[in-house]
């Protein structure tokens, strides 16, 4: 995947970037990705570069979290989107086999 470098980023915006990773506890690469993903019309249909899969979408689900509950279900979430499907589908082929009688 190509590396970019985006040049004069005011300082206000590089706060906002720094404040949204802090908050979500992303890295500031994930929070520049979405942000492009979204000012590009790119978020509706799915495309998530790496991982197909949007981080933020999962944990704005209906309820109330402490931080330290949140960090853990990022961390969990950013882990298994990092997993290749077919690993995971090695996974849970094993665990069907082993409780078969």
């Amino acid at each position: 995947m190509p590396d970019l470098v985006i040049r004069h980023i005011d300082s206000s915006m590089a706060e906002r970037i720094k404040t949204l990773a802090k908050e979500r506890q992303w890295s500031i690469n994930d929070v520049v990705l979405h942000a492009l993903r979204h000012g590009l019309g790119m978020a509706s249909s799915n495309v998530f570069a790496e991982t197909m899969l949007d981080p933020g979408d999962l944990t704005t689900l209906g309820g109330h979290w402490d931080s330290k509950e949140k960090a853990a279900f990022q961390e969990a979430v950013q882990a298994l989107s990092r997993t290749p499907s077919s690993q995971l589908a090695k996974r849970a082929t094993k665990l069907r086999d082993d409780d078969a009688p």
